[in-house]
């Protein structure tokens, strides 16, 4: 089975870098992507919650912020 997404959208608040307990980073944001069709003249949004580990972690929490345009590459769960 496949399960791979690839999602362009923006960010919807800043990310928040937390480390577990055995001291490995982890960081979870929100993020919009726009749907390319319009409902009453406004292009709808879906919102999704992307969780990052590790080294990803923490790229997205040093140079990514509320509003930053963004591509996320990985699975669905």
């Amino acid at each position: 089975m496949l399960n791979s997404v690839i999602m362009t959208g923006r960010m919807v608040a800043d990310p928040e870098l937390r480390t577990t307990q055995s001291g490995v980073n982890v960081t979870s944001f929100r993020m919009a992507v726009t749907r390319n069709y319009k409902v009453n003249d406004e292009y709808p949004s879906d919102f999704f919650t992307v969780v990052a580990w590790r080294n990803t972690a923490e790229f997205v929490s040093r140079y990514f912020t509320k509003g930053r345009m963004m591509l996320v590459e990985g699975r669905l769960q």
